[in-house]
């Protein structure tokens, strides 16, 4: 049976929690730019929407008591494979060592709120 034992989040107006934790695992719903309090929108380029989702998810993972090294699987979904490059290269500056986490890139046709990319992940807890 699959069961959580805690749900962070931030005051959402979606059925879903931002991030469930169980079994040392946490699971880390899509992440929008657009779902960041703090976006503004005023710079829509693919490079602002990846540094957008990326902060919120780093925020979502520290309330967790973890952090960018303890994400194991990323999914990604971008509007246009066209931009790849310039999102990978921004994705990565989020990572310090060689080791990354696995990861699923794939093309969709949209994204809610015009987004062009949204990013998801699980990580490990230490010390569950």
């Amino acid at each position: 049976m699959w069961a959580f034992e805690r749900a962070f989040c931030f005051v959402v107006l979606r059925p879903y929690s931002q991030a469930v934790q169980h079994r040392g695992l946490l699971f880390v719903a899509g992440q929008l730019a657009s779902d960041d309090p703090e976006w503004t929108g005023a710079d829509a380029s693919i490079e602002a929407q990846t540094c957008a989702a990326m902060h919120r998810i780093g925020r979502i993972l520290a309330q967790a008591g973890a952090g960018f090294d303890d994400i194991l699987r990323v999914g990604i979904y971008l509007t246009d494979l066209g931009l790849f490059e310039r999102m990978n290269r921004r994705y990565r500056s989020f990572f310090a060592g060689p080791n990354l986490p696995a990861r699923t890139c794939v093309g969709v046709s949209s994204l809610l709120s015009g987004g062009l990319i949204e990013i998801d992940c699980v990580a490990r807890l230490r010390g569950h």
